[in-house]
């Protein structure tokens, strides 16, 4: 007889975990920084910029130009941002290597996908449209999903239960301190990459798997998996 038990439940973060969204977001932030008459941020130097949503992202761009604007200027740059972005939102990002893979074989063991992003939803779901991954997904959300955002465990809490499973079979899988922190105080196990955007070495964050590449993300999700 088949089993009832909720599926396990395996989250992604997005940018910089799923897919390297960095050529779009940094393209996108020297759109808005050369309007301002400002230099552009150099790819390699702004990967570590990315991860905490497009707002901050803007913030630290013109931190490091020495701009500072008002509230509501930053909010009408913001929204420029976004809107450039989404036009151009799979120019150049690509899912990291190996995902497809490592998610077929997961899948084929039952396991369900989620992702959990301080991206807007909307966007999001833009990027895996785009690239053909939504359906790969039982729940994409976004920091406005529910009004929260990583690290708050309510964020992946939800999440998680939004794809059918419970908080207790699932694994969160990230780059960034937002990543582990997130699964951290839900209590959740947490596979690390370390491909992704992050000023802290994902290795100094001590998740409970490390990996460098998805060909190695079934294993740690299964030496994860209690019975």
């Amino acid at each position: 007889m088949a089993s009832s038990a909720p599926p396990r439940i395996v989250v992604f973060d997005l940018d910089g975990t799923l897919v390297d969204t960095a050529p779009d977001l940094i393209a996108a932030l020297n759109y808005v920084l050369d309007r301002e008459g400002l230099r552009p941020v150099p790819l390699a130097a702004a990967r570590n910029m990315i991860g905490a949503g497009a707002r901050k992202l803007l913030e630290r761009g013109l931190e490091v130009e020495g701009r500072s604007v008002t509230v509501s200027e930053l909010d009408h740059l913001t929204k420029d941002f976004v809107d450039y972005y989404a036009e151009h939102i799979a120019d150049g990002s690509r899912p990291f290597e190996g995902l497809e893979a490592a998610l077929d074989e997961m899948e084929a063991l039952g396991h369900r996908f989620a992702v959990c992003t301080n991206k807007l939803e909307w966007l999001s779901k833009l990027l895996l449209d785009r690239l053909d991954l939504t359906p790969r997904f039982a729940a994409i959300c976004g920091a406005d999903t529910f009004g929260v955002a990583k690290p708050d465990p309510a964020f992946l809490r939800e999440t998680v239960a939004r794809a059918g499973g419970r908080l207790t079979d699932a694994i969160m899988v990230g780059d960034a301190g937002t990543d582990v922190g997130v699964a951290r105080r839900a209590q959740v196990p947490v596979v690390g990459v370390d491909f992704g955007y992050t000023d802290v070495p994902m290795v100094e964050l001590k998740p409970d798997r490390l990996i460098s590449h998805f060909r190695d993300l079934p294993g740690a999700v299964a030496s994860l998996t209690k019975d």
